[in-house]
């Protein structure tokens, strides 16, 4: 093996001499070549010429001939070899032009990354792995302040003002921000550092590539500067209008109390006009500030929403009454309609769905002169989804204004002499509610047509309701059913309803036609709108006695009693219609209790608090407003309580302590939030430490709070109250906490 390896060291030694040396070589050789040539050729001649030689001519010219041949074969071979050797030079020769071609365009490629990188806006550095600098691009040079030459081999770097943050990419590119102080002053730098190998056989450098952004980061800091600003704004706004709220509420809370009070009192039927627009007046101003702060807590995003467990059917039904008498002060009708498809019990936020209804039916009331308002639920075009349409017979909307009026404090007239007034709040909340319940609200309306607010949201049956979780009405299958009514929104729905339940019906304006129509048939049941006139309902009605087994009269609560009981109904329909007042009425037999004039829809008059809980509470009133003080003081002795008054809250804690060491503690104490010297939530939590410590029944407390925000209200809860009431005080809210109150108490003794 050492040797064929000095043999290999040995040939390649001659064959690098023969390539330095080409010209000496070829001489050596082509005297090599004549030397045995020239001396083959005198040895043959010489030897033939010899004496003893035994010459023989053909002898000779055979050998003669036969080198010849061999010669011309030498010539021959050595001819196409230098043919094969010329083409093979040629393809040599055009392969080096192709490198050399390729060479000169690597060349250029090279020339133009590296100026590239030298003129790129972005700094380049590439350093070896001890630090040290190998390259360098001018708008390096040009930050670092520093020449290249300056540079090359040295270990530079930027003075750190501020390091960023770092992230490192799955490529294992680390990227991150710093600020640095250069040649032209402090910049932001959001450099990429990774491993590249520039040459093969080589070291990895650390390439480094970093672009300034210093207008980026000062345009984001600046914008998170400003959205700080924003919130805190917003936060004080939020708070603004709590107070706000709270100072108007405070002294509305009396001006309402008292007109209500006011009102029970004896009075000319002047000053009950007066008295009456007082209260008119405090609910408009009410209403106000419930939409400015609903309006605020949208805009700071504290919109919470629930998801509980609420009956579909009572939510119609409820929102429907509430509007009812505002309809029918204007003389117009208040309709309901419920699909039987929907389930009964739904999941969502009852309350906001009711305040969008709300505000959807009190504006149709609001702009509608003539005709009627009607509410209907029908399942929606997606799974689980709901829509709700409030129509009316108004003046409608304007196609230009249909997209302004969702607006904040847009209206569909918006000029200054407009006639109907409001902040332009209300729709613009309502959309926002809808959209963050996951639904839509829409409009079609045209100008004196009447319009129809459309609202869509996802609301899912109530699951643990099983499968009663839906209302069925009567099989009314082959049965007639007259409605005798003026056409409008109600006799509509109460016409659709009966088909529904299976029902021939037959709609009639007309009492002539009416009477015409009633011997043709026997009538399952008569309804007689009271609308076309009591004489006229009256005077039809001892007309269909003869042809039909039910015979019922729709009335407004407020003529209810103006009917003559010996009349010929068999029963009464308090409009707006309830759907399973209608079916009992239509689906059942008629027997004898069931003739009195009396009706399913009516509330019932519960009797005073005091009577049910046999003897009135004694309660603590802790109020630092006189005139808030007064009103407490009167809405409780008209319930029949007795209510004792603290200014403060130190005044409260006094009056509970002595109260409680006297043997007689309150059964209830209503508390301001709001008091000087010591406020009700620093009160409640002193009475809760207190009662903690020693034995005793505990007291109830209800907060009287004019801050309508829900931290406000959770502080009360965790500072130990049971509940609260909301000024302006709710007198039927009042008394209903009372009595259950009562009530307890009685169960309890």
């Amino acid at each position: 093996m050492i040797e064929m390896g000095r043999l290999l060291r040995i040939r390649l030694r001659l064959r690098r001499f023969m390539r330095r040396h080409h010209l000496v070589f070829t001489i050596l050789r082509s005297l090599m070549i004549f030397s045995a040539g020239f001396g083959g050729a005198y040895g043959f001649i010489k030897a033939s010429m010899a004496e003893k030689s035994g010459y023989n001519p053909h002898t000779f010219a055979i050998g003669a001939s036969f080198l010849f041949a061999l010669a011309c074969v030498g010539l021959a071979t050595l001819s196409m070899r230098l043919r094969f050797l010329a083409k093979k030079l040629h393809k040599v020769a055009l392969h080096n032009e192709v490198l050399a071609d390729r060479n000169w365009e690597l060349q250029e490629a090279e020339q133009r990354a590296r100026n590239l990188f030298e003129q790129q806006g972005d700094l380049i550095v590439m350093r070896a792995s001890n630090g040290a600098i190998v390259f360098v691009n001018d708008a390096y040079c040009e930050m670092a302040g520093l020449d290249r030459e300056n540079l090359l081999g040295s270990q530079f770097a930027f003075e750190l003002i501020e390091q960023g943050d770092s992230a490192l990419e799955p490529s294992g590119t680390r990227v991150h921000d710093q600020c640095i102080d250069s040649a032209i002053g402090p910049r932001w730098i959001a450099w990429r550092e990774a491993l590249v190998r520039a040459d093969a056989g080589q070291p990895a450098v650390l390439q480094c590539v970093g672009r300034d952004v210093t207008g980026r980061t000062e345009t984001e800091r600046a914008l998170a500067d400003a959205r700080d600003q924003a919130n805190a704004a917003n936060r004080a706004k939020s708070r603004f209008l709590a107070m706000a709220s709270h100072e108007i509420r405070t002294p509305l809370n009396g001006i309402l109390g008292m007109s209500g009070l006011l009102l029970e009192t004896p009075l000319t039927p002047e000053q009950t006009t007066y008295a009456k627009a007082v209260r008119t007046s405090g609910e408009a101003l009410m209403s106000l500030i419930n939409e400015l702060l609903d309006y605020s807590k949208i805009e700071a995003g504290k919109l919470a929403l629930e998801a509980q467990p609420f009956s579909l059917t009572a939510l119609i039904e409820e929102i429907t009454e509430l509007m009812a008498p505002r309809a029918q002060g204007k003389q117009l009708e208040m309709a309901a309609y419920l699909d039987e498809r929907l389930p009964t019990w739904v999941t969502g936020d009852a309350a906001r769905l009711r305040q969008v209804l709300l505000n959807l039916a009190g504006n149709a009331i609001k702009f509608t002169a003539s005709g009627g308002v009607a509410l209907i639920a029908e399942p929606g075009i997606w799974p689980n989804e709901i829509s709700f349409q409030v129509r009316d017979t108004g003046i409608g909307i304007a196609a230009d204004a249909q997209e302004r009026i969702f607006r904040e404090f847009e209206q569909a007239d918006d000029s200054v002499a407009r006639s109907f007034g409001g902040t332009g709040l209300g729709l613009a909340i309502s959309d926002r509610i809808v959209k963050r319940m996951g639904g839509r609200i829409s409009l079609q309306s045209r100008l004196g047509s009447g319009s129809t607010f459309e609202v869509s949201v996802p609301l899912p049956a109530a699951l643990e309701r099983g499968e009663q979780n839906s209302f069925r009405g009567p099989d009314l299958t082959g049965q007639s059913i007259m409605l005798v009514a003026p056409a409008g929104l109600q006799a509509e729905l109460i016409e659709r309803r009966l088909q529904n339940w299976g029902a021939q019906t037959c709609l009639v304006a007309e009492t002539e036609v009416a009477e015409v129509l009633l011997p043709e048939r026997a009538w399952h049941a008569v309804l007689i709108d009271d609308a076309i006139g009591s004489d006229a309902a009256r005077s039809l009605g001892e007309a269909a006695r003869h042809h039909t087994t039910r015979l019922i009269v729709l009335v407004t609560p407020a003529s209810r009693h103006e009917q003559n009981p010996a009349a010929p109904f068999h029963f009464y329909l308090v409009k707006p219609l309830r759907a399973a007042s209608l079916a009992t009425r239509v689906g059942f037999e008629v027997d004898g209790a069931a003739m009195a004039l009396a009706d399913e829809s009516l509330p019932t008059i519960a009797p005073p608090i005091a009577a049910q809980a046999g003897a009135g509470l004694s309660i603590l009133v802790a109020e630092d407003n006189d005139i808030n003080a007064l009103l407490m003081r009167s809405l409780l002795t008209k319930l029949g309580h007795h209510a004792d008054i603290a200014v403060h809250g130190e005044a409260a804690l006094d009056s509970w302590h002595a109260a409680r060491s006297a043997g007689a503690p309150y059964d209830l104490i209503l508390m301001d939030v709001q008091m000087p010297r010591l406020d009700g939530i620093a009160a409640t939590r002193r009475i809760r430490a207190h009662e903690a410590s020693e034995p005793g029944r505990r007291t109830p407390i209800l907060a009287l709070t004019a801050n309508a925000l829900v931290e406000d209200r959770y502080a009360c809860f965790e500072a130990g109250m049971d509940g609260f009431l909301v000024k302006p005080i709710d007198r039927d809210k009042l008394e209903e906490a009372l009595a259950n109150l009562a009530a307890a108490r009685q169960v309890a003794a």
